[in-house]
C-alpha cells in the first residue's frame, strides 16, 4: 500500500517542478509538511531532497518575478 501522504507529496512536488506557480509551490510545501509526520527514515531522506528541489524552484521563480 505505501505511505499515501508520501506519494501525494511526490506528486505535488513534481507538479510544482513542471509548473512553478506560487499556488503549486504552496501546495507542494504543505504536502511535504504533512508527509513528514508518518514517514520512515528512508522516506524522510527523500522528502528532504524534494524540499531542496522545491526551494530551488521557489528561488528561481522569485528571481524571475523580480527581473
Amino acid at each position: 500500500m505505501g505511505n499515501k501522504l508520501f506519494q501525494e507529496a511526490k506528486i505535488f512536488v513534481d507538479q510544482a517542478v513542471t509548473s512553478a506557480t506560487n499556488e503549486n509551490i504552496a501546495i507542494a510545501k504543505n504536502s511535504l509538511s504533512s508527509a513528514f509526520a508518518n514517514s520512515t527514515l528512508a522516506e524522510q531522506k527523500q522528502l528532504n531532497e524534494m524540499q531542496k528541489r522545491l526551494r530551488q524552484i521557489e528561488q528561481s521563480t522569485q528571481r524571475n518575478e523580480y527581473s
